[in-house]
């Protein structure tokens, strides 16, 4: 039987999406394209017709795989603080996690791929999109645009949040739970003491009350 005639831009999808199935499945390492085409119905030629190599492949997996809906920044309310606020967006950021959990581990660990600098600058992309985020949440959009320091912290950040959530999706150590604390507790002292302190030549960065400065309470 032959292969079913579909629209191109169909068929692009439906191969991706069986890719996406078992990347999320397996290691890359442990996934042939021989194996994707027969799971999307088509021929490996054709399958290498729309994205050639299975690490173009893999790349186009990914980059839609990080493409999930972002946590949506919580809209101001007035007198919340950014504890509060920090608080509702971690819980956001897990669950999304949670919800996406294979998907989530397939795109940040490229098991099998090895060092490959166009998934480091995807990967790279999405992250860079949580500093993003984080900056939004806390209020620091003009700190950050003038202070290269707040987005390195925050990327360092962001490096712990992922190891951290390993340990509670992969390893079992932590809970949800005991990871939001941690991410929490850790972000507002980030933010109300270290990164004062690293940057601590500029006076333009002392807490002052008209700054979004979280305190630890």
């Amino acid at each position: 039987m032959g292969v079913e005639r579909m629209d191109p831009g169909d068929r692009r999808r439906q191969i991706l999406a069986r890719a996406r199935t078992l990347f999320r499945e397996r290691p890359y390492s442990e996934v042939s394209t021989t194996e994707i085409a027969a799971a999307a119905g088509v021929s490996r030629a054709l399958l290498n017709h729309y994205f050639g190599t299975k690490r173009d492949l893999y790349l186009a997996a990914v980059t839609e795989m990080l493409a999930v809906p972002p946590v949506p920044v919580p809209e101001y309310v007035p007198g919340a603080s950014v504890r509060e606020r920090a608080c509702q967006s971690i819980e956001g950021w897990l669950e999304l996690l949670e919800r996406n959990r294979e998907t989530w581990l397939a795109a940040v660990g490229a098991d099998g791929m090895g060092r490959d600098p166009e998934l480091e600058e995807v990967v790279d992309a999405a992250r860079d999109r949580v500093v993003d985020h984080i900056v939004q949440v806390v209020g620091l959009g003009p700190y950050a645009r003038e202070h290269p320091e707040v987005r390195a912290l925050l990327r360092g950040f962001g490096g712990m949040a992922e190891a951290a959530s390993r340990e509670w999706l992969v390893r079992g150590r932590l809970t949800r739970r005991q990871v939001h604390v941690f991410l929490e507790e850790t972000l507002l002292r980030v933010l109300a003491d270290i990164l004062p302190r690293v940057i601590e030549d500029d006076h333009e960065m002392a807490p002052s009350p008209g700054l979004p400065w979280p305190s630890h309470t």
